[in-house]
């Protein structure tokens, strides 16, 4: 599959710990291949609200973290939910933190998606994240309904997706395209 190992940032759009974006982006972590390594990021939550002002010199070191953290990754996985026909405001404030650095742009970005629905999500994040210049691999998108499900059939679906492949077959046409890309 992959010549060298690749670390995947993961991105929830969601702030809930027990959120489905983020059992999604859990059973990813756990069921990847062994030449693909996923750390979820937890940071969205605490950074501030974002004010150009404070930008450059200013930047809060946490961002700075977060930011850090996208540079080292291969490839961003976003798992978001739609909230009110839109991006969760927390998740487009950690998005904007991100439009005027260099960090950001050619990165490589799969979709993760826990709902039969939220396509207005979904087509909401491809024109921000393509405005910031990052690269969709739209091979690799995953979609696992398991939304509004308990959590005991979740657990189940994302156990059974794992175990069929689903789940590495999707990181690993994603892991194709960033090899591919060089």
């Amino acid at each position: 599959m992959t010549l060298r190992p690749l670390f995947l940032y993961a991105l929830c759009g969601s702030l809930r710990q027990v959120s489905t974006s983020r059992k999604l982006l859990e059973a990813l972590r756990l069921g990847c291949p062994e030449d693909i390594t996923i750390e979820i990021c937890d940071l969205i939550g605490d950074l501030p609200i974002f004010n150009p002002d404070n930008e450059g010199e200013r930047t809060p070191a946490i961002v700075e973290e977060f930011a850090g953290n996208i540079r080292k990754a291969d490839g961003l996985i976003v798992s978001c939910p739609e909230y009110a026909h839109g991006i969760p405001g927390g998740f487009k404030n950690a998005l904007d933190w991100l439009v005027s650095r260099d960090e950001i742009p050619f990165k490589p970005l799969m979709f993760a998606h826990a709902s039969h629905r939220g396509d207005l999500v979904l087509e909401q994040l491809a024109e921000v994240l393509r405005t910031m210049s990052l690269r969709i691999v739209s091979e690799a998108f995953l979609r696992l309904p398991i939304a509004g499900k308990s959590d005991e059939l979740q657990a189940e679906i994302l156990s059974g997706a794992r175990d069929d492949g689903l789940l590495s077959a999707s990181l690993s046409r994603f892991a194709d395209a960033i090899s591919a890309e060089g």
